[in-house]
């Protein structure tokens, strides 16, 4: 459908300023349980992620004659250790928080609740509890980390790529002249294939346990920059080879897309000659266990806000 001359492409990294807009909070989902491990998830507007408190992979297999044992207990791992069901982290980006008192730092402390130690995965009412805690050294210390705690924790997080956005039918829109709007397909998604690649934005358990997280663009709305009311454009309704949904056959003024704007004006009196078009990218980040899960479950939505600068000519002629 779409011609792939670059055009009616521009890559915002250059020229977008992301812009954080007020406190942001997180979405999480309830803490899941996948194969040997315990996980809860969040998204906010910087990114995604999980944290998991695990255990070993277990891949039993039936040629294997006798089979192999089941994996061990919480309790034989720690080989008389003490278990210490917390531990702390680096705030996640986009969390904003008051200052700590004096002689205290923010953390976000995690604690594994309700979990029976002479299980393999901490039994059936293990779940993950978290808190944005103001720590002093001492309280630090109440949550220490030692090396032989680690396989009893896993963490992974993705951010989320530039925006680039594409203008079509031209680069520069022409005036009295739809102007449509899209997203890449490569901003507009963060997903590996965890059939392919589960340690890219997953806790890997084994080939049936395997939590993958992924975030998509669903909305984007569009403040157009010449004193018109903003615009909201569903976002992934066209094939994954055609984001922009622009049908080069056609004219601008027989598209079905209708993520679009007509500028009745030039921007030659603006500002640099430009219009300053603001985005907001609604992402939603959803979860996948397992194989034979039955799909992507969602956890939440987060707002990335950008702007734009746009250049729209007196030129009615359509051309590249």
């Amino acid at each position: 459908m779409q011609n792939r001359v670059g055009r009616g492409l521009l890559v915002l990294s250059a020229v977008l300023a992301l812009l954080m807009a007020g406190p942001v909070t997180t979405a999480s989902a309830e803490t899941i349980q996948t194969g040997t491990s315990v996980c809860s998830m969040y998204v906010n507007s910087i990114g995604f992620g999980a944290y998991c408190s695990n255990g070993p992979a277990y891949v039993p297999n039936s040629h294997i004659v006798p089979p192999p044992p089941p994996p061990p207990t919480w309790r034989e791992r720690l080989g008389g250790k003490p278990f210490i069901p917390c531990r702390d982290f680096d705030i996640p980006g986009g969390i904003r928080l008051p200052k700590a008192p004096d002689g205290k730092k923010w953390v976000m402390r995690i604690t594994i609740t309700d979990y029976k130690l002479d299980t393999y995965d901490g039994g059936d009412a293990a779940h993950l509890e978290r808190a944005y805690v103001p720590v002093s050294p001492e309280e630090e210390a109440q949550c220490p980390f030692p090396d032989y705690m680690a396989p009893f924790w896993h963490e992974f997080r993705s951010s989320y790529p530039p925006p680039a956005l594409v203008v079509m039918p031209t680069f520069t829109p022409r005036v009295n002249v739809p102007a449509f709007f899209s997203l890449t397909a490569e901003s507009s998604k963060v997903e590996a294939d965890p059939n392919k690649d589960p340690g890219a934005y997953s806790g890997y358990i084994n080939p049936t346990h395997n939590l993958s997280m992924r975030g998509l663009v669903v909305e984007m709305t569009v403040d157009p920059g010449d004193g018109t009311k903003p615009f909201r454009c569903p976002m992934g309704v066209t094939p994954a080879d055609d984001p922009s949904g622009y049908d080069e056959t056609q004219d601008p003024f027989h598209q079905i897309n209708t993520c679009k704007h007509t500028y009745l004006r030039s921007s030659a009196n603006q500002p640099d000659g430009m219009y300053t078009v603001k985005l907001t990218i609604t992402w939603e980040v959803s979860y996948w266990v397992g194989k034979d899960a039955g799909g992507w479950d969602p956890i939440g939505k987060a707002n990335v806000t950008a702007v734009q600068r746009l250049p729209v000519q007196e030129v009615e002629a359509i051309g590249g």
